[in-house]
């Protein structure tokens, strides 16, 4: 009697273009894709656990290490959650910093979703992983001069930013403003018109408008099948109404055009920074509450009041009113939003993280159902997930 099985294989959970520890069982029919079940948790950190055992204050550098490639978006949107729960108002520079930083980690995470991506779909202009590196470290230079580190930054704190930057940074910023706009042409130029990147990704992880919105999927996995979303424009945090800045929209919902939608918002992204540039008011870079945020160390030296803010503050971290409160942003891969369900003390009683990798990640069977088994390389670079997210 003849039998015909369909074949089960593994990818992963080593990293073959899977972007971390992701484990896919994938049935096959020959080449075609029957059906993928995604087997998580290889790398599970128990992000959430440790920030319910962590003071507020403290635990932001945990969300660092979160998305380890969008430090500062992870920074920010824990910070305003929790300014939201203390009810208190940001200064104007640091509202305006935070932006800044935000938007270059944007076009940072995906400048290196793009190098991998091309490394992914092999062949379609490797060298690309170089060019699009070199900008990348001019970013994490900013950032280093900004606060010192280049990954894990912690730049964000709950009422401001850690310090004010540097007289020398905005030149150096300047200089990117201007190279970068070319460098995003020349990105293109290797590979918007490519006969093997347009057969790798054209028509390739097709999702309708309708199936996006059905899988609660976001960022330019949304924008990508003509869903016109993004929170920075629809649900302004951080003084973002105030910049002018448009959407890139498309409407194929397949990996092309993903990637188009990033490509158009890292022009994007430099645009707000330049508003930040030319909008960038004087005063101080964080609130001036002594019970939030620790006084200058110049005020230690002279001030008996000023130790004992320092002290409590370090020892005992700031009390939160009692409280729940949801607060999501726009990050390079979609909605992050932080739950924090506050119960009067220096410490969340609950803290439950939405991560756009997480949650984008559920499309995987949907858009390779049917595919060939190389497309599933494709589509996963095209999600641009990060397992240290997933796995939080």
């Amino acid at each position: 009697m003849n039998r015909r099985e369909n074949m089960v294989i593994n990818m992963g959970p080593h990293h073959p273009s899977t972007h971390g520890v992701l484990r896919l069982v994938v049935e096959l029919d020959g080449e075609t894709v029957v059906g993928i079940d995604p087997d998580l948790g290889y790398l599970h950190s128990g992000f959430e656990k440790s920030g319910e055992n962590k003071r507020y204050k403290d635990f932001v550098y945990y969300t660092d290490r979160m998305d380890y490639l969008s430090a500062m978006s992870n920074n920010l949107g824990y910070c305003i959650t929790v300014e939201k729960l203390l009810g208190i108002e940001l200064p104007p520079r640091a509202q305006v910093l935070r932006v800044m930083m935000a938007e270059l980690q944007r076009i940072a995470s995906h400048l290196f979703w793009l190098s991998t991506h091309v490394l992914d779909v092999s062949g379609t202009g490797m060298a690309l992983l170089m060019y699009a590196t070199r900008e990348r470290e001019r970013i994490l230079d900013l950032f280093e001069m900004a606060c010192g580190a280049r990954l894990t930054v912690g730049y964000m704190r709950v009422g401001g930013v850690s310090r004010d930057i540097p007289p020398a940074f905005l030149g150096h910023l300047e200089e990117f403003l201007q190279a970068m706009p070319v460098r995003i042409d020349e990105y293109e130029a290797m590979l918007t018109s490519g006969p093997l990147w347009e057969e790798r990704l054209r028509g390739i992880g097709k999702l309708t408008r309708a199936e996006v919105i059905d899988m609660g999927l976001t960022g330019p996995m949304l924008r990508g099948s003509g869903v016109d979303w993004d929170l920075r424009r629809d649900a302004p945090y951080s003084g973002y109404e105030n910049y002018d800045f448009k959407v890139p929209v498309f409407t194929e919902g397949d990996c092309f055009a993903r990637y188009l939608v990033r490509m158009e918002e890292m022009r994007q992204s430099l645009r707000i920074i330049r508003q930040t540039i030319d909008n960038l008011p004087d005063g101080p870079h964080r609130i001036e509450d002594r019970k939030i945020t620790p006084p200058p160390r110049a005020e230690l030296d002279i001030s008996m009041e000023a130790l004992i803010h320092h002290f409590k503050l370090m020892t005992e971290g700031f009390p939160v009113r009692p409280g729940m409160f949801y607060h999501g942003i726009e990050s390079s891969k979609g909605e992050l939003g932080f739950f924090i369900y506050s119960d009067g003390s220096a410490k969340p009683y609950r803290l439950h993280v939405r991560g756009p990798s997480f949650n984008n990640l559920y499309a995987i069977s949907k858009m390779s159902k049917g595919a060939m088994l190389s497309d599933i390389v494709t589509n996963i670079g095209s999600i641009d997930i990060v397992l240290g997210e997933v796995d939080r």
